[in-house]
């Protein structure tokens, strides 16, 4: 069982920046990869960015060039470096983690991203 906690997000202005972040009960370098989602009020959950034991990331058309992934390997965290933030971007957002084994996906509770316009 693999247990994920985020943290770091907040409300902040049109243009902001954010850095949220996510720690594993197990170290992320036996994961296959890491991953944040988020979902808006009223609309599916939605891939963000992800990134691979490897270092391989990869992001959705709507955050490229704005948001960053990378992981921590020695806190065994996952962190998403948020800037240029915009009212859209309001959602929870959700780390998830895929085993190398039978990629099984955990998920954590979720924070709260707020972006005033």
């Amino acid at each position: 069982q693999v247990q994920l906690v985020e943290s770091g997000g907040g409300l902040v202005q049109t243009g902001g920046s954010l850095r949220l972040s996510c720690a594993a009960s197990i170290s992320v370098v036996g994961m296959n990869s890491m991953a944040w989602y988020r979902q808006a009020p009223g609309k599916q959950r939605e891939f963000v960015a992800s990134i691979t034991t490897g270092g391989a990331s990869s992001y959705a058309d709507s955050v490229k060039g704005r948001f960053t992934i990378s992981t921590d390997n020695a806190k065994n965290t996952v962190n998403l470096q948020m800037n240029s933030l915009k009212p859209e971007d309001t959602a929870v957002y959700y780390c998830k983690a895929t085993t190398r084994w039978l990629r099984v996906d955990y998920w954590g509770q979720g924070t709260q991203v707020t972006v005033s316009s």
